[in-house]
């Protein structure tokens, strides 16, 4: 398959040089100095079995130059989806679809709004991996996978394709039989990983390990799945069970891009993670206490990053 590889940060970055190490034709799309050291020296992914280096590496800043692609896998930031709507449209060929791996529920129907709904499939991933420098991936190892389906469930012909094109890569992938249920699976756990995590400034291995950090954990969850189920979304019993069984395995310094960008003074996804628990749950009539305790004592500083915040003196 034609792949681009909109936005190759840590997510696109990741599952694309897999792809292209399996012999996918991948178009990475890239900006600044990443872009021209990935034109350079190739994608170098650093995992801790090894470094894959893809070069030469087809990558651009123009995706019209890429021309048209069977999917285009969309790794931008949240508050970015809209805009990459437009710029992917010269890419979008008759048979081209969309598939979105951000971290939050909102992003597909975002796509389907400028794009079609025929044109994009819903997705998510999971992978604690960061760029590490210009043309550099870092992974930290643990899970990594990606899962995908169309938004109506149906089984087609294009999901299995890519999906085909994922597994000949050994990247485990699924095509949930309710994507929905799957986004707000990895929603609850995003969320409550990166919301506690930037709040207590720590680790998975030393939030798990606390008691009183492991319990918000718990009540972060517990929050997410009560949305869920307002919104009709079908989520197990055992959600918040399986998720923290899930947060165990985690390797110990395991932190989520949004506490990293707050830690570090960047903008984050705070508003389409937790701030987004907390405006579903008001859509929903759900009272999300946790969530929005942590929204507000993390949003001056995701106002600042933003420069709409001026620092005192």
């Amino acid at each position: 398959m034609r792949i681009a590889i909109f936005g190759t940060g840590g997510a696109g970055g990741y599952f694309g040089a897999q792809l292209a190490r399996a012999g996918e034709q991948v178009i990475f799309i890239a900006r600044g100095k990443h872009l021209e050291a990935i034109r350079s020296n190739g994608l170098h992914l650093e995992t801790p079995s090894g470094e894959l280096i893809i070069h030469p590496a087809e990558a651009t800043d123009e995706p019209a130059r890429a021309g048209d692609v069977d999917a285009v896998i969309v790794g931008v930031k949240a508050w970015q989806v809209t805009e990459a709507a437009q710029a992917v449209r010269p890419m979008i060929g008759r048979d081209t679809f969309v598939i979105p791996l951000q971290n939050g529920v909102e992003a597909a129907s975002q796509l389907a709004t400028a794009l079609g709904d025929e044109r994009v499939v819903g997705g998510l991933c999971g992978t604690l991996s960061w760029v590490a420098g210009p043309g550099r991936i870092r992974n930290a190892g643990g899970s990594n996978f990606i899962k995908f389906g169309e938004l109506d469930n149906r089984p087609s012909e294009r999901v299995e394709r890519l999906r085909q094109a994922f597994a000949n890569a050994g990247v485990p992938v699924e095509a949930p039989a309710d994507i929905a249920k799957a986004l707000w699976g990895k929603f609850q756990m995003v969320t409550s990983f990166g919301g506690v995590g930037a709040m207590t400034r720590a680790p998975i291995g030393i939030i798990r390990t606390v008691p009183e950090t492991r319990r918000l954990l718990e009540q972060c969850l517990q929050e997410v799945v009560a949305v869920a189920r307002a919104r009709q979304v079908a989520m197990a019993d055992t959600a918040v069970a399986d998720t923290m069984k899930f947060f165990d395995t985690v390797p110990p310094a395991g932190t989520t891009s949004l506490q990293r960008d707050i830690i570090e003074g960047r903008p984050s996804e705070l508003d389409y993670w937790n701030g987004a628990v907390v405006r579903l749950g008001r859509e929903a009539g759900v009272p999300t206490p946790v969530h929005e305790l942590i929204y507000h004592c993390l949003l001056p500083q995701e106002l600042q990053a933003r420069g709409k915040l001026a620092s005192p003196g």
